[in-house]
């Protein structure tokens, strides 16, 4: 068997939209993938917006996606280590992946020491100038009374109003975001730049763009978007030594 050395990144699967075929279809392609990678793979990083949407009640989480579900258990039974950065629209996490899973899960931006390269890891929501709007709200459902009084409403009336809300999101985004905006106005590119002036990082490593980037930013240190599984079922493959991204086509 070959020594599994190698440490994979991906995001914005958003399992549940826009339709359950849609999703489902979706589901299977991430899950084969997963399987191809599994021989492989040392570490695997969820960085954000698994689902397109979740929220755990005390006593229950949001039906479906056993196929995912039940591949993380098994790569975490098989002891690949398996982390989860919550995003936008799976920002409510209270346990249960830690718990059922065996999966670590982290709120902010965290910094990893991969075989002496340093990267910069988070979801991206939030980061950089602009996007007021949204940083207000995250605050709010970040915020520990609000979740609380979320969490009395009924799952099938909280799941109801937060898939209502999550298509709201997605459909207000302007079309302009689909295709690269400039260096001058990419936002998170302009987050990592600032961050190298305090500290250098070999890699950024966001998602929440929806587009696979990957862009020099200086002589040392690159910036690479994981884009999404929706259009391009892109990834990214630490081998050791480099940081690449890469795209999934089922055999």
């Amino acid at each position: 068997m070959p020594v599994a050395t190698k440490t994979f990144f991906f995001s914005d699967v958003h399992l549940g939209s826009p339709n359950h075929a849609a999703s489902l279809a979706r589901e299977k392609r991430l899950v084969a993938w997963l399987d191809s990678i599994q021989a492989e793979a040392k570490e695997i990083y969820i960085v954000g917006d698994l689902f397109d949407f979740w929220f755990e009640y005390r006593h229950s989480v949001p039906k479906g996606y056993t196929r995912i579900l039940g591949k993380l258990a098994e790569l975490v039974d098989n002891g690949i280590k398996v982390h989860f950065f919550t995003g936008n629209h799976d920002l409510w996490m209270f346990g249960y992946f830690e718990k059922e899973l065996g999966i670590k899960v982290y709120k902010e931006p965290q910094i990893l020491d991969l075989n002496g390269k340093l990267l910069y890891v988070g979801h991206g929501d939030g980061l950089g100038p602009g996007d007021h709007g949204y940083k207000i709200i995250k605050k709010i459902f970040s915020n520990k009374v609000a979740q609380f009084v979320y969490r009395l409403l009924h799952p099938d009336v909280g799941i109801s109003i937060a898939n209502f809300w999550s298509k709201t999101s997605r459909n207000a985004n302007p079309k302009e975001l689909e295709h690269f905006l400039g260096e001058d106005r990419e936002w998170l590119l302009i987050y990592a730049k600032e961050k190298l002036k305090t500290q250098h990082f070999d890699y950024f490593v966001f998602g929440h763009r929806h587009l696979p980037l990957d862009i020099q930013l200086n002589e040392n240190s690159r910036y690479i978007n994981l884009g999404d599984w929706i259009s391009y079922c892109s990834y990214a493959e630490f081998d050791g030594h480099q940081l690449q991204l890469k795209y999934y086509q089922a055999v």
